[in-house]
């Protein structure tokens, strides 16, 4: 179904109005005054039970920040719903009294997306964590936002079914999460990201009216309202139910890592392996930097002498894979590395990918502050802004370790800092706004799937011009006509 009206009750005025209980409060990020935000905390609490609600600075410190740490706000509330009815009864309060409001998962977003508004609640979804059914006939999985990433495919395991889209941050970050922000991974390359595994999905809008979208097939007649949701950060409404596209596990898996002297060597190889028609799960480089931090953090094995690594890996029916792996090996020795290892079991290939999936992580052992970036190059210039984010390093003083999705060009500079010295914070936000010109000047994107959120909102009109933007925000008011829902993010001031 599209757009089915499931919860309807008690919903307040349709046409913005605020309550009379609510007057003087009713704009969004304009947190309530007096007795309005006593009776709005009362109210709320009569939703929830004690320990689902939070309102001690202490309790409420934990949610000031996502992964991206520069930027925090403290909310006037945190609430924990286990039930689609609590979420649509909170939001009705919401709009009532006009209090700007926060969906959050694991808090593992690296843009700012998850941050509170001033004076507004977080909707901590972290106990909505039920895998509610998985249909290993149709190949299908329903779970509520809070469920965890990797444990979605722990659960299809046994059906020899598994959730492709796999972000470094898998095994903590949540599927409302990976929704919020089109979420992919190191196999994005070959299966896509989040948009392509949501079949349908139940949201409760802005104005405590719960609707369900889409289905639970690729096939569904009418406009694709789950991929409208997809991406769009939260500010559409709060998803309480996902329904998600499983994948059978591949038959074999054949995965290799190159070492090379040179990080442009690299970029070389990936050109080459695409010239060649082969089409990888997954193809990802790090640099020498990234390779420290790796194995310092988790010993992953990579060689410590390379000055950039190069991980490729096949899957698929064992015939074909055993032709291709024989065409990319051909390849990947001709494009000059230093040395070429085969993954002989799923053990090495799994310490392979935990050094990669550990990268972001582990640049804490080598830096005592890093700021992450996430644009998108065309792939056929990754070499030239590979390059350009070289000399932009030097230029402004910074240590920047690299590691991409080298399939589809999205960058992942790791901005390396001592937090300690003054105005360094700034110095490597400069650096950071310097990559992302550079990447829409290549004609790429500011953004591959971390999210604008906070940290890149200035940088949306330099990507996309006014009459775009006015559509943008035109289908935002649509669906949210107070800006109630995530304000403050995506877009610029």
């Amino acid at each position: 179904m599209h757009g089915v009206s499931l919860l309807t009750a008690n919903r307040p005025d349709t046409d913005g109005t605020a309550h009379p209980s609510a007057a003087g409060t009713g704009r969004a990020g304009e947190e309530p005054q007096g007795a309005a935000r006593q009776e709005f905390l009362r109210r709320l609490g009569e939703i929830y039970p004690a320990g689902a609600i939070h309102t001690d600075p202490a309790q409420l410190s934990t949610y000031e920040c996502d992964g991206l740490t520069v930027f925090r706000a403290r909310p006037l509330a945190v609430v924990l719903p286990r039930e689609p009815e609590q979420v649509a009864a909170t939001l009705r309060l919401c709009t009532e009294y006009g209090v700007p409001f926060v969906a959050r998962g694991s808090g593992t977003s690296l843009s700012g997306g998850s941050v509170p508004v001033p004076g507004g609640i977080v909707i901590a979804l972290n106990r909505m964590n039920r895998i509610l059914s998985i249909d290993p006939d149709n190949r299908l999985a329903v779970v509520q936002p809070g469920v965890i990433n990797a444990a979605v495919s722990r659960a299809a395991s046994r059906y020899g079914l598994y959730y492709a889209p796999d972000p470094s941050s898998q095994v903590i970050c949540t599927i409302g999460g990976n929704v919020a922000f089109n979420s992919g991974g190191a196999h994005c390359l070959k299966y896509g990201m989040t948009a392509n595994h949501v079949l349908g999905m139940k949201v409760v809008l802005p104005d405590g009216e719960l609707v369900e979208l889409g289905g639970d097939s690729l096939d569904v007649a009418g406009p694709d309202l789950p991929g409208l949701f997809v991406g769009a950060e939260g500010q559409f409404g709060v998803v309480v139910e996902v329904t998600l596209r499983l994948l059978p596990r591949p038959e074999e898996v054949r995965t290799l890592l190159a070492a090379y002297d040179r990080l442009d060597q690299a970029g070389e190889a990936v050109s080459a392996i695409v010239a060649a028609g082969i089409l990888p799960a997954a193809m990802e480089i790090m640099d020498r930097l990234a390779i420290d931090a790796a194995e310092a953090a988790v010993g992953a094995g990579y060689p410590r002498d390379a000055g950039a690594v190069l991980i490729v890996e096949l899957d698929g029916p064992r015939d074909e894979v055993q032709a291709d792996f024989e065409r990319l090996l051909a390849v990947v020795r001709g494009s000059g590395p230093l040395e070429v290892r085969l993954a002989r079991d799923d053990g090495e290939r799994l310490r392979l990918w935990k050094g990669r999936k550990s990268a972001f992580s582990a640049v804490g052992h080598i830096s005592l502050g890093y700021l992450v970036q996430d644009g998108v190059v065309p792939r056929t210039r990754l070499g030239e802004a590979l390059a350009r984010i070289e000399r932009l390093a030097a230029e402004h003083g910074f240590r920047v370790a690299n590691v991409f999705h080298a399939g589809d060009g999205n960058l992942h500079p790791l901005i390396l800092f001592d937090d300690r010295a003054p105005d360094t914070v700034e110095r490597a936000e400069r650096l950071a706004a310097a990559i992302i010109d550079m990447c829409i000047e290549l004609g790429g994107s500011i953004t591959g799937e971390h999210g604008v959120g906070l940290e890149k909102r200035r940088f949306l009109a330099r990507m996309f011009d006014g009459d775009s933007l006015a559509v943008m925000r035109a289908l935002r008011r649509a669906f949210d006509p107070r800006e109630l829902a995530n304000p403050g993010k995506m877009f610029p001031d």
